[in-house]
């Protein structure tokens, strides 16, 4: 008989009194639908879940202090690779939190510069998770599909920053640099080409019956325990909460422009997967809100020799809005050359290693990477 036979009750039970029936499975990097070095150690019973253990990689570990052994300009090159499909967030809120402690203003079109680039990385995420996402039910057209469409950012970031993934664009008073002559115009060719080509990706992935059937009512939220497992972001927003950092606590050139929350609700993870779609829309059309205002003048205060940059001591937490969340840095200084203490908070930690506990158990194995990746789960950032 097979386990779907039983109920989930009956099969803990059976667990409990034949130890042949449970096995373990280790769901982690070796794994196709792991995102990245973290993995679960899954307790079995033929193919339903009854237990899970968060196992932490070893990959991306430590960022918090290694942070107080580097200087700040240093660490600018080390924080994007606590979630490397957005990394701009980071460095965002890492400058912010210094710009508060010494009371330094961005100038008008470094906020806009700012913003360029944090939508633009908020794009390339939302394309690797929709991508992901069709990936783990095995529609890997349209993951390649997203992918190529992801490079055309890429390659704007790299014309940019010199970088394709880490960018290391911000610094405390501004930007590294300005915009190259026709990057304004190129970019917008690609959100033409980006918009051009929803209609295909509702055909493929948010309107393909299979797609809505495997989603349909898999780790549910309600409204209340999004809030209270302090969820943030898309999955807030899919759960029924209209919150969004870049309205509610704005920063960077936001207070200036428009922006559009799309609110999905029901809080399962077809609720999360059309709320990244609707979001990606939006973001399109912010991006080119922003290119239409973006100021001139200069874009970066001067902060002289960025070795000898020391801040005065105090504290600041400074947050942003990812594409995953709430992207939070309490940044301590003595006073001296490197950060005294820097303490992350990661929007990952609340679906990854708290929401598991209450989902996975009675789900199926072929369903976890698909919670996982509706989630918009960021393993670095359990590691930091």
């Amino acid at each position: 008989m097979s386990d779907s036979a039983y109920s989930f009750v009956e099969l803990q039970e059976i667990c409990r009194t034949d130890r042949y029936v449970q096995y373990e499975l280790f769901f982690g990097p070796n794994f196709p639908g792991m995102h990245g070095n973290f993995g679960y150690i899954l307790d079995v019973a033929g193919s339903t879940i009854v237990g899970v253990r968060p196992n932490p990689g070893l990959l991306h570990r430590g960022f918090e202090k290694l942070m107080e052994q580097k200087s700040w300009i240093q660490n600018i090159s080390l924080i994007p690779r606590i979630c490397v499909p957005d990394p701009d967030p980071n460095e965002a809120a890492y400058c912010q939190a210094i710009e508060k402690i010494m009371g330094l203003e961005v100038p008008p079109r470094g906020r806009y510069l700012r913003t360029i680039v944090l939508e633009m990385s908020r794009l390339s995420s939302y394309l690797m998770g929709m991508g992901a996402l069709g990936a783990m039910m095995g529609l890997y057209t349209g993951m390649y599909r997203m992918i190529n469409d992801r490079d055309l950012l890429m390659d704007l970031f790299e014309w940019l920053t010199g970088a394709r993934i880490y960018h290391i664009y911000m610094l405390p008073g501004g930007v590294r640099r300005d915009l190259p002559e026709g990057w304004s115009q190129r970019l917008s060719e690609v959100l033409d080409t980006l918009e051009g080509n929803l209609p295909e990706w509702d055909r493929l992935v948010f309107e393909n019956p299979v797609v809505v059937k495997r989603l349909t009512g898999i780790g549910p939220v309600t409204d209340a325990e999004a809030v209270s497992y302090g969820l943030t972001g898309p999955n807030l927003r899919a759960a029924g909460v209209r919150a969004d950092i870049r309205i509610d606590d704005p920063y960077a050139a936001y207070p200036e422009l428009e922006v559009e929350i799309p609110i999905t609700g029901g809080g399962d993870a077809l609720a999360r997967a059309v709320q990244i779609r609707l979001e990606y829309e939006a973001t399109i059309r912010l991006l080119r809100r922003v290119l239409r205002a973006i100021p001139g003048g200069a874009f970066r205060t001067p902060i002289g020799n960025p070795l000898k940059f020391t801040v005065p001591a105090g504290d600041a937490y400074a947050r942003v809005e990812s594409s995953k969340g709430e992207f939070g840095y309490h940044v301590v200084s003595d006073g001296g050359l490197k950060p005294y203490r820097v303490s992350v908070r990661g929007p990952s930690l609340p679906a990854g290693l708290a929401l598991c506990h209450k989902h996975l158990p009675g789900m199926l194995i072929d369903d976890v990477a698909i919670w996982m990746a509706s989630l918009a789960v960021c393993p670095p950032d359990f590691d930091r």
